[in-house]
């Protein structure tokens, strides 16, 4: 069974960078991220955020 992700963010690009602060409080050490043409998503090791790649809206990015 899979815990859902603890938030959820849609982008645009399929490399991002997440530092787990919204507000730019303390996160964790900044990471990027690459999402998979196979699952359309990817998750924060740190935070377990979820990135979740909006296809209709995507950069034609690597």
């Amino acid at each position: 069974m899979r815990i859902p992700a603890p938030e959820t963010v849609t982008v645009t690009t399929r490399r991002i960078a997440c530092d787990g602060s919204d507000d730019g409080g303390l996160g964790h050490p900044r990471v990027w991220l690459a999402i998979p043409p196979e699952t359309g998503f990817v998750d924060c090791g740190y935070c377990d955020k979820r990135f979740v790649l909006d296809s209709e809206q995507a950069a034609d990015d690597h």
